[in-house]
């Protein structure tokens, strides 16, 4: 397997569903494993480009990785090392230097494949620490040793580096494995007294010395959609059966399979090309035939301000989401971009359910009116920003709408008040929603599975409110928000999306959340 040189400093492609990493490899490094009852290990020889040339570098990979695994289940390497032994003849640029210690940072690029489907991703940020760098004359004309216990060979030094790394979870039946590919190091030395050596730091690129493939593990993938025979690695009952594997994750709602494949060639693409002197060319926008889908969901929620006596209910409303219309995908800046777009509809109106409000007019009368929320404009706009090259994936999301109150039925100290048909905010206003989450774990709001979303509006003035008087003044004063200041709080709780591609998942029909105050 030939690999690109530049392999180690390319990151894997990340895939989001309107905030729902639905991600082949995604990093999340946890130190809660699923049941893994494998130690891995394989020994590459590898090349690596230094400025005085190419060395020959034996590089050994360990993890702990389980047998087998569900499709979508989440597997979690463990007790991951990349144990790099460096010839002396690497060694010779750093001892010129004056160097007496050498410490790295590893970033491997492995290949996850099942089938016809594969993903690379990145373990990156793995470290090892310093070691002693041979002595001149050290160790030379020996047989190289082991090194075991002071990482350092017989004349050569051998680095281990260690760290979280990302999971993997397999969408397809059959026999997984998993491939070490390109590496990168960052080495750093140092002098006798601690100080770095100038320069500080030398990165350098390696591949496989040959195209012999070396996986690191292999996994039998099960059917976890339904009943499935077991595997022929699987033991059979009373013959030394462990524990039943850990409950699969629950699958994210998302894009075919093949949507997946076409993303990655599309970047491979981009990546081959790319121009280390021009990195504005990393933002790759997916043409939305390929990930946009449909789902449904319901919110539901509280809005006060600071002249309600009290918070109005909102909704449960009914929401249609279009996920995926704008997806940009920016590797270089290790981000996800998702642009979305939500309708809400009330017995065929663009808008929130009525509402009973209570307020209190110039600070003692208690008024009353039925509120309608409706939607103006084009469709409320849900933007996704995730960040992709740390362990938890944290993302924001902030959606926006554009606003019109309305009241009806309206009582004053309990004798109803004609306010026409008409009594609204004089200008359609802008409600801006925001939560914050991460995708792993799962925790705080994402677009796929719900969560808080809190704002602030500016509620205009109304008009047109009052039969035969100006009744205007009556609702400004009371519900309008002092001069410009976006000062009417609202909390709105999601339920999880029941996406189109997912009609049978969990939450399906969509479910109406209980709202939180």
């Amino acid at each position: 397997m030939t690999v690109d040189a530049r392999a180690a400093a390319r990151r894997p492609l990340h895939l989001a569903v309107g905030g729902a990493l639905v991600v082949a490899t995604a990093l999340i490094p946890s130190a809660e494993s699923v049941a893994a009852d494998q130690t891995s290990e394989v020994t590459i020889p590898y090349t690596c480009q230094f400025p005085s040339g190419a060395e020959k570098a034996d590089v050994t990979i360990k993890a702990v990785l389980p047998v087998s695994a569900g499709t979508g289940e989440v597997i979690r390497p463990a007790d991951v090392s990349v144990e790099v032994s460096l010839e002396r003849s690497a060694l010779l640029r750093f001892t010129a230097l004056e160097a007496t210690t050498l410490s790295a940072v590893a970033e491997l690029t492995v290949r996850n494949s099942v089938g016809e489907h594969a993903a690379d991703a990145s373990w990156q940020q793995l470290e090892a620490p310093a070691v002693d760098l041979p002595a001149e004359g050290e160790g030379e004309g020996e047989e190289q040793g082991d090194g075991e216990g002071d990482g350092q060979g017989a004349g050569g030094v051998v680095l281990t580096a260690t760290g979280d790394v990302p999971t993997v979870a397999f969408g397809s039946p059959g026999r997984a494995t998993i491939t070490p590919a390109g590496l990168g190091l960052t080495l750093a030395s140092f002098t006798q007294d601690g100080t770095p050596t100038s320069p500080p730091e030398l990165a350098v690129t390696c591949e496989p010395a040959d195209d012999e493939e070396r996986p690191l593990a292999r996994i039998t993938v099960r059917d976890s959609t339904g009943p499935t025979a077991p595997s022929p690695s699987d033991p059979a009952p009373g013959e030394g059966a462990s524990e039943p594997p850990a409950k699969p994750a629950r699958p994210a709602p998302g894009l075919d399979p093949d949507a997946h494949r076409k993303i990655d060639d599309l970047t491979e693409a981009r990546l081959e090309a790319l121009d280390d002197e021009d990195p504005g060319s990393c933002p790759i926008e997916i043409p939305p035939e390929w990930v946009m889908t449909t789902a449904e969901t319901y919110a539901a929620g509280y809005a006060n301000a600071v002249k309600l006596d009290g918070a109005a209910a909102l909704g449960p409303a009914f929401m249609k989401v279009v996920l995926n219309k704008r997806y940009i995908n920016d590797s270089c800046a290790s981000t996800v971009d998702v642009t979305s777009e939500v309708e809400f509809e009330y017995e065929g109106k663009r808008q929130l359910p009525p509402t009973k409000a209570t307020f209190l007019s110039y600070g003692f009368m208690p008024t009353t009116a039925t509120m309608v929320l409706e939607q103006v404009g084009p469709p409320a706009v849900v933007q996704t920003h995730t960040v992709t090259n740390t362990p938890t994936y944290p993302e924001e999301s902030t959606v926006t709408a554009q606003l019109s109150m309305r009241l009806y039925d309206v009582k004053v100290n309990g004798v109803p008040l004609d306010v026409g048909p008409d009594c609204r905010t004089e200008r359609p206003f802008e409600q801006v929603l925001k939560g914050y989450g991460q995708s792993y774990p799962p925790a705080g709001y994402l677009v796929a599975y719900g969560g808080n979303l809190t704002g602030y509006a500016h509620i205009p003035p109304f008009q047109g409110c009052g039969v035969g008087e100006d009744l205007d003044p009556l609702f400004t004063s009371g519900i309008s928000s002092v001069g410009k200041k976006a000062d009417n709080y609202t909390k709105m709780t999601q339920a999880p999306l029941c996406v189109a591609t997912n009609p049978e998942g969990p939450d399906c029909p969509p479910k109406v959340p209980k709202p939180e105050r």
